[in-house]
């Protein structure tokens, strides 16, 4: 009896030290939480009247409330953390269900594409799913063109909004001024953005991490500001308006009898319009998916994984790392442009407020979010993100409140991203044996 309760007295106590470590760890995150939303929902303020006068009231309860759910789920969090830390991530999925989750994997990309492409077709008349699916594919374009810079060849880059505002501009200015078509200023639009990026890749050759972002983030401050004040060219803050509306290879979207709806014998809509431009995004997205995809299998692509790696031993193995980082620059760039020249077409105005760092940060959280390096992980991201601004528009001035918190549950439940993996695009698929002369072991 003696022995028994003097190996039970550490277990006590260890569970005594656990329970003290779990509250202290609640408190904390309590009082945290106390002092960040205190200014933020404890307390409002508007200007009332015309005379604008500044009053303000208090929602102490609230407050109470929301720093009583943290001070709960701190706890919820360290109990789950604490009984399953002996199990291993590959453990909690049971063998049997592996090769059905597996299949469901793979069919998740075909069964989104064919949604995608049906979503016109099911929601013909509700214009409002239509405006969010266009804007949805653009941030995935955007995402999957900053994924060749920051997910393939490891580049942060802060200012890729820079390459998306000199696409817009590109087009805006080239359409209005000299009258040339949609099919005809979009290539050019992505050649200038990349000539862009080529200028912004040379200055950053020999920097990386930290210093490569903060020299990203001035270069896109720097357009921005070149967009406000060279008025006599971009307008300046006024920006460009009037700029014309792509047509379907030549024929308006209009109700002329040279519109589309006339040519075709079909009754005209305003619908038809904003169906062409779904799938017009649509189709430069998975323009921008299929070279991607085919660049990863080229040596040029194998060279930036080995950039994203480590640069060094990219530098040992006798790649050229210059090339290397401006045709990344480059590739995403265009991509950007391209997707700017969309844009500006589709809003018909441009100006320098579109194209805010705001707008940089958004697109890296896409790529971030997503799983650098994948694909699917981007276009996932950039759904969740998009739609989870319109699912909590009901909430009205918590909106951004409670998406922030979903955004940091679900990045300390995937930290990697959605669909998170670094796998190289080329790999042995089997162990090779190494002569025993090649290793100091004297075995291979």
């Amino acid at each position: 009896m003696a022995t028994e309760t003097a190996a039970q007295a550490p277990a006590r106590s260890a569970t005594a030290l656990s329970a003290g470590f779990i509250l202290k760890k609640a408190l904390l995150s309590a009082l945290v939480a106390l002092g960040l939303f205190a200014m933020m929902i404890g307390v409002r303020t508007d200007a009332a009247g015309t005379s604008a006068q500044l009053i303000y009231w208090t929602r102490f309860g609230e407050l109470a409330a929301i720093v009583v759910a943290v001070f709960g789920g701190s706890i919820l969090v360290e109990l789950l953390r604490h009984n399953f830390r002996h199990l291993e991530p590959a453990n909690l999925v049971p063998t049997a269900l592996e090769g059905p989750l597996a299949t469901i994997r793979r069919l998740v990309g075909p069964a989104l594409l064919g949604f995608t492409l049906l979503l016109p077709v099911i929601f013909y008349d509700q214009r409002y799913i239509l405006d969010i699916g266009i804007l949805v594919l653009t941030y995935v374009m955007l995402g999957w063109g900053l994924n060749v810079v920051v997910g393939l060849a490891g580049l942060l880059d802060l200012g890729y909004v820079a390459f998306y505002a000199v696409g817009a501009y590109s087009y805006a200015l080239l359409a209005t001024t000299f009258d040339l078509s949609f099919w005809v200023c979009l290539p050019l639009a992505g050649i200038l953005a990349a000539f862009w990026g080529v200028l912004l890749g040379f200055p950053v050759l020999r920097l990386r991490g930290d210093y490569l972002a903060i020299v990203t983030l001035a270069f896109g401050e720097i357009i921005r500001l070149i967009l406000i004040n060279w008025q006599s060219l971009t307008g300046g803050p006024n920006g460009i308006t009037g700029i014309p509306r792509p047509t379907f290879f030549g024929i308006p979207f209009n109700a002329t009898e040279e519109g589309f709806a006339a040519r075709f014998g079909i009754e005209f809509s305003a619908t038809h319009r904003i169906i062409f431009l779904f799938y017009l995004i649509l189709a430069l997205a998975l323009l921008t998916n299929w070279v991607t995809i085919r660049l990863r299998r080229l040596p040029i692509g194998r060279a930036w994984e080995a950039l994203r790696e480590d640069e060094i031993a990219c530098r040992s193995l006798g790649i050229n790392t210059t090339t290397t980082k401006l045709t990344a620059f480059a590739v995403g760039a265009m991509f950007g442009g391209i997707a700017g020249s969309f844009f500006a077409t589709r809003q018909g105005f441009i100006s320098p407020e579109s194209f805010s760092f705001l707008e940089s940060a958004f697109i890296l959280a896409i790529v971030v979010l997503g799983g650098m390096g994948s694909q699917l992980g981007v276009a996932l991201a950039a759904l969740a993100m998009i739609g989870g601004f319109e699912l909590f528009r009901g909430l009205e001035q918590y909106r951004m409140l409670v998406f922030g918190m979903a955004m940091v549950l679900l990045m300390i439940w995937r930290p990697r991203g959605l669909v998170g993996h670094r796998a190289p695009t080329v790999f042995l698929k089997e162990k090779t044996v190494i002569s025993s002369s090649l290793v100091k072991e004297g075995h291979g």
